[in-house]
């Protein structure tokens, strides 16, 4: 069972770049590297998951997440959401979006659905942002539930393991 784990927002706007910081997390935390900024390589691939960051989900990506049993997008959310680290099963649904380069992790989905009769199981993992100014570091706030989200990941990881073999060295 191969597990997705893509991260997206802008890396230079503060708590919008969550994901990179949660995937750097993520990394360390199973004995891995990510460097310290995506641009120097947003890919890492382990025996049991790959880590992928980029700025937006484009449509091309349904290709190689068709090969995956499980994915898990990671975003950035305000306080529209009411929980400070939100997860929920995205289901593949076509959303149309007046911006031709916005997809939705539903949207994509649906396109590995539609393309290539893939459905994997996924879910959107979002940790609350306070701050999004023109900065590479996190909000304090935002920061200090990187912990905290890695928990609810290693839960539902778990939980959703045939075998469960998430564990690495």
């Amino acid at each position: 069972m191969k597990t997705l784990v893509i991260g997206y927002g802008n890396i230079d706007r503060q708590d919008d770049g969550v994901a990179w910081h949660f995937l750097r997390a993520l990394a360390e935390h199973l004995g891995y590297t990510l460097p310290e900024y995506p641009e120097e390589n947003p890919v890492l691939s382990t025996p049991a998951l790959d880590m992928h960051f980029y700025l937006q989900l484009m449509p091309e990506m349904a290709e190689w997440m068709a090969d995956f049993s499980r994915i898990v997008f990671v975003d950035a959310h305000t306080g529209s959401v009411p929980e400070e680290i939100h997860l929920e099963e995205v289901q593949p649904v076509f959303q149309s979006s007046p911006l031709t380069h916005h997809l939705t992790p539903a949207a994509c989905l649906s396109l590995v659905y539609a393309l290539y009769g893939q459905q994997p199981r996924a879910v959107l993992l979002s940790l609350r942002g306070y701050a999004f100014g023109f900065d590479r570091t996190l909000s304090p706030q935002t920061d200090s539930l990187l912990s905290k989200a890695l928990q609810v990941l290693e839960t539902w990881l778990h939980q959703t393991a045939e075998d469960n073999s998430f564990s690495e060295p």
